[in-house]
């Protein structure tokens, strides 16, 4: 089992580092400490904090805008890879809820077109000289 676990750690570690920079952020942070939580209930504050701590040293690299961002990004998703990898072999009992939070976060991955599939319904009404816009995703309005 331990090359699906390696495999699967990485999967995790490149995903939690990948969402760090998008809004669904705090679901993924909330769901991975949930699972040290309930492992590892003594570590999950301080898994917290690391992952808080990864993301402000993301964001530092992609707001320099040089070269260092991508190989932030990698060194941290190694970095993460090793952690899940280390509490998988410690805990196997959580590998399969592992997947099902993975499963639940790659939609909001960036460059995933998963997350367009989604019916929304809108409804609006507008009187006299009002105006409605509405949008299921990207708007651009243009008055003069």
């Amino acid at each position: 089992m331990e090359p699906q676990i390696a495999d699967l750690a990485r999967t995790a570690g490149s995903t939690v580092v990948a969402l760090m920079a998008t809004d669904a952020w705090q679901r993924a942070r909330e769901r991975i400490v949930a699972l040290w939580r309930r492992a590892q209930p003594d570590r999950a504050d301080g898994i917290d904090g690391e992952l808080e701590t990864t993301r402000d040293d993301l964001l530092a690299a992609r707001d320099a805008e040089d070269s260092e961002d991508e190989e932030t990004r990698r060194e941290l998703s190694e970095e993460w890879a090793g952690r899940m990898r280390r509490f998988l072999v410690a805990h196997p009992e959580v590998v399969e809820e592992l997947r099902r939070v993975l499963d639940e976060l790659s939609p909001a991955l960036p460059g995933n077109d998963q997350a367009m599939n989604t019916t929304i319904h809108m409804r609006a009404e507008a009187s006299g000289s009002g105006r409605v816009y509405q949008a299921g995703r990207d708007q651009h309005i243009t008055e003069r």
